[in-house]
C-alpha cells in the first residue's frame, strides 16, 4: 500500500471528521504490520495538519504505556495491529463503541496471516 492508496481512503475519512464530536475513537484502521500502521498513520498526520483531527497508532514490539496514554488524551483516529488492539480492548484501554468509520487494509494480507479470528473478535466490539 503506497501513500496514494491511503490518501485515497484517508481524504474522504477526514472529511467525514470535521463534523460532529472530537477526542472519541470515530474512525479504526487495521493494518497486519506495525511499518505500514506506522506508514498509515504518517499519511493521516500529514493530510489532517491543519484540522484538530488525531492519530493514534496501537502495535506490539513496544510499551504500551504511551499508546495508552494517548488514547487517554482522545484520538478521531487509531490505526492498529490486531494483536496489541485485542490486548488493549481486553485491559478495558480502548473504547471502539463510538467508530463510525472501519478500514482493513490489505486485508487479504491479513487472512494470509492467520489474523481472521482475531478481526473477527475486534468487529464485535465496533
Amino acid at each position: 500500500t503506497g501513500t496514494g492508496k491511503t490518501a485515497a481512503f484517508m481524504l474522504p475519512i477526514l472529511q467525514r471528521l470535521t463534523k460532529g464530536p472530537l477526542r472519541k475513537v470515530r474512525v479504526l484502521i487495521v493494518a497486519p504490520t506495525r511499518e505500514l500502521a506506522e506508514q498509515i498513520a504518517q499519511t493521516s498526520v500529514t493530510l489532517s495538519q491543519r484540522m484538530k483531527v488525531k492519530t493514534v497508532t496501537v502495535y506490539g514490539g513496544v510499551g504500551k504505556t504511551p499508546q495508552i496514554e494517548a488514547i487517554r488524551r482522545g484520538a478521531e483516529i487509531v490505526v492498529a495491529c490486531p494483536g496489541r488492539l485485542l490486548d488493549l480492548i481486553g485491559e478495558g484501554h480502548i473504547d471502539l463503541s463510538t467508530v463510525e468509520v472501519l478500514v482493513l487494509d490489505e486485508a487479504d494480507h491479513m487472512c494470509d496471516m492467520g489474523f481472521l479470528p482475531d478481526i473477527r473478535r475486534i468487529l464485535k466490539h465496533v
